[in-house]
């Protein structure tokens, strides 16, 4: 019998407009092809702890710092949950600390994911040609043991809406 291309969907949220039209993207998915679904959300104490050491910040902004993007994952992940439950989709959510490539990485390895979305950047609202890639989407696609998808449909949301 031939294996479904994908069963394990990761998807990257940052509580971005992009990611956030990747994590929609993944619940359609979910619910059409009956796949499993998680959305991580990565704290990035990496560039926080750089920030410190550079001077830039001092320990207790630091603090503040994480403790606010805690805060804000805690959220955006209480987001994802609603929005895949008025699709009738299970997600699993994960708030995870670290450099925000390498735990997407180690994310979709532990889960053995077959496939992470990643939200496509977009020039003044519309596609351009040649879409910017982050630095860390950079890493996420260079690195990855699955397949990497970047979304980019500037229609996403009529579709979910539509779903």
């Amino acid at each position: 019998m031939l294996k479904a291309l994908f069963q394990k969907v990761l998807v990257a949220y940052n509580g971005s407009k992009s990611s956030l039209n990747a994590v929609l993207y993944g619940i359609m998915i979910a619910r059409i092809y009956k796949c499993s679904l998680k959305v991580v959300y990565v704290v990035d104490s990496a560039s926080i702890k750089q920030l410190t050491m550079a001077k830039f910040l001092i320990a207790e902004e630091a603090e503040e710092t994480a403790k606010n993007l805690i805060e804000d994952g805690v959220k955006n992940l209480e987001y994802v949950k609603g929005l895949a439950k008025k699709k009738g989709v299970n997600v699993e959510t994960e708030l995870l600390n670290g450099a925000v490539w390498s735990e997407i990485i180690r994310a979709a390895d532990v889960w053995k994911a077959d496939l992470i979305l990643l939200g496509g950047v977009t020039d003044n609202g519309s596609l351009s040609v040649h879409a910017n890639i982050s630095r860390q989407d950079s890493e996420i696609i260079g690195s990855a043991h699955c397949s990497v998808m970047v979304v980019r449909d500037p229609y996403v949301e009529q579709k979910f809406r539509l779903t």
